[in-house]
């Protein structure tokens, strides 16, 4: 297939539509999708604060299906469209020796906070001064483009305590999980329902060197609670999913995975949610210690007495 060629498939959506876009495109395109966020500078600390509108990239191999391809995206997308505003999808035929090249292009280092670095695999870390934490971004999310993903890494560099262990519910990529390892924690129990972030997870473990720390498998607070890995409680948890399947696992028992005097990072929540994940957390007995804000989004630190 020397000559094959890709299309591109781009749309811009505000926050509360890029993972339902992300779904989407991921079921029609190859290799992948890409989520792109603006960024602003709004002091010489500043190290880069997302805005506006994000972009949302996926590639179409052009082959004899792809007309029907591209109307059964097109379809799954005005169903979307039907619930809620949407862009009409932009299209860009790539040269295929060009299209990973493309594909690529969307990804730079991007440091958080005062330590971390998240780095796509495929590039040499040139800033040894910051802790690295390299991704392979073969998922929509968990790339560290993200805001909330951004806010969560910003606050496991503050939250994680030396030589202790770390849960993480829904660990997508295992991002979140392989910083708090590079950043001190003894291990992590890194769960999720889906089979293929438990892949991505193990993937980019292997590829940070902290394979035997990271301690994963698919399942959720029931596994965890009920012993299936070594770790029932930690003075750490960590929780980057969507509002309201957060308020769903604080009623299946989420705040007991959180150890006496432990705190928990919750995060994917939209600002206009957070005070109902905020009241759900105290119902569950945990105490307010702070939140961060990155555009629409918000990131909440919850603490066990």
């Amino acid at each position: 297939m020397a000559d094959a060629k890709w299309l591109q498939v781009s749309l811009s959506v505000d926050g509360e539509l890029a993972e339902a876009v992300a779904e989407v495109l991921d079921r029609f395109t190859s290799g992948g999708v890409v989520i792109e966020s603006n960024v602003k500078y709004n002091d010489a600390e500043d190290e880069g604060t997302p805005y506006g509108p994000l972009k949302v990239y996926g590639y179409l191999i052009i082959d004899q299906q792809i007309e029907g391809t591209r109307r059964k995206l097109e379809e799954a997308l005005w169903h979307l469209h039907t619930i809620r505003e949407l862009s009409q999808p932009q299209y860009t035929e790539i040269a295929d020796e060009n299209w990973m090249a493309a594909w690529k292009d969307h990804y730079h280092p991007i440091p958080i906070g005062k330590k971390l670095l998240v780095l796509p695999a495929w590039i040499e870390q040139q800033d040894m001064s910051r802790v690295a934490v390299k991704i392979d971004p073969s998922m929509a999310f968990g790339t560290g483009t993200h805001p909330s993903t951004q806010l969560c890494l910003e606050l496991i560099e503050e939250y994680t305590q030396t030589d202790e262990p770390v849960i993480d519910i829904g660990c997508g990529s295992g991002i979140l999980s392989i910083a708090a390892v590079k950043l001190g924690a003894s291990r992590t129990v890194s769960v999720d329902i889906d089979a293929a972030a438990i892949k991505a997870t193990l993937e980019n473990a292997q590829a940070n060197g902290v394979e035997d720390k990271i301690e994963t498998g698919q399942g959720s607070i029931a596994e965890i609670a009920a012993g299936n890995f070594s770790v029932r409680q930690a003075p750490l948890v960590l929780a980057n999913i969507l509002a309201p399947v957060l308020i769903r696992l604080f009623d299946g028992g989420m705040a007991d995975l959180v150890a006496p005097g432990g705190v928990i990072i919750l995060a994917g929540i939209l600002a206009e949610q957070g005070e109902s994940v905020r009241e759900s957390a105290e119902e569950h007995q945990l105490i307010f210690v702070e939140q961060r804000y990155s555009g629409d989004w918000v990131a909440l630190v919850m603490k066990k007495p």
